[in-house]
């Protein structure tokens, strides 16, 4: 006969479709007994807002340096997307389980880390060029199989956004501004969604991707890009047209949700809750840039379709 049923244990009245062990004797604790008294499951401190402190605290740490490297140079903003490519490619190589410093697979982070480099001096088209034949190169030596595919992948969806990234501060005239609204969208979107989604709720965007998010955080973050719109035409220029504003804002807006969404699917196909843990709050560097993985490529065809020397939001 099972434990529970012996003395000192009763099953409480109240306890309805679980097997409760309490004292009979309600003035000794239940650990007095002898009992082995169940621990209750963990929970979350601070309800839904338990990891808001560490995510201010990252981006406190994190903005300054961007904006820095940013602000004073093309140079300096390069070496910073290098390393930032570099991190990001050893995030999605052990994300695949696969051994980062052996042979192939540092090919990933080290090629990654070079092509910043590579369009900064050669010019996008060489980057581009480069990035395409080192994922060629990665599926063969891979072994040519569904998990070196997935390997190589990491070329195809890295590369487009660091050779954007570093394409668009080089723009003439017009680059550092440039990326200044580009990180204000995205920053826009990221806490208007994580805000609107945590007070509000409601039906999920796509459970089967990621649970948490929501329809309601969606909208949220899209408003939060229009509004980043709004103030770019209010505050640089009363010509500027107001809905191409907004409607460039929205655009960017939704391509970083979509990146959001995206490397949440990676994330369950390869069963892992976080890319990494170099970021307090937010995981890895892949948790934390996923929306500017597909924000920063969407923008830069945007610029290009617009014209050099002019600002993205005209």
């Amino acid at each position: 006969m099972p434990l529970i049923w012996h003395w000192p244990w009763r099953i409480s009245p109240g306890a309805i479709g679980a097997t409760v062990p309490v004292s009979a004797d309600p003035s000794r604790p239940l650990a007095e007994t002898g009992a082995i008294v169940p621990t209750p499951p963990p929970t979350r401190n601070g309800g839904r807002w338990g990891d808001l402190g560490k995510r201010v605290g990252s981006a406190v740490v994190l903005a300054p340096l961007a904006l820095t490297c940013l602000w004073f140079g093309k140079d300096a903003w390069t070496i910073l997307i290098a390393v930032g490519a570099l991190g990001c490619a050893a995030e999605w190589v052990g994300m695949n389980k696969a051994k980062p410093w052996a042979w192939p697979t540092v090919l990933l982070p080290v090629g990654m880390a070079v092509l910043p480099l590579i369009d900064h001096s050669f010019g996008s088209p060489v980057a581009l060029a480069l990035a395409a034949l080192l994922a060629v190169i990665a599926w063969v030596i891979f072994g040519r199989d569904t998990r070196a595919l997935w390997l190589a992948g990491g070329f195809v969806y890295l590369a487009p956004a660091v050779i954007a990234l570093v394409r668009l501060r080089h723009l003439p005239t017009v680059g550092r501004w440039d990326m200044v609204y580009l990180v204000l969208v995205i920053w826009a979107s990221d806490i208007g969604a994580y805000l609107v989604g945590r007070l509000v709720g409601g039906p999920k965007l796509a459970p089967a991707i990621s649970p948490g998010k929501t329809w309601s955080g969606a909208i949220g973050g899209t408003l939060a890009a229009a509004l980043v719109g709004l103030g770019v035409a209010g505050l640089v220029s009363n010509r500027l047209p107001l809905l191409h504003c907004v409607v460039i804002s929205i655009i960017i807006g939704i391509a970083s949700q979509i990146g959001d969404l995206l490397e949440s699917g990676f994330k369950r196909h390869f069963g892992v809750k976080d890319s990494g843990r170099s970021i307090p709050g937010h995981g890895g560097l892949l948790d934390r840039l996923d929306g500017m993985l597909t924000a920063a490529p969407t923008a830069i065809v945007i610029a290009l379709l617009i014209g050099e020397g002019v600002w993205l939001w005209q």
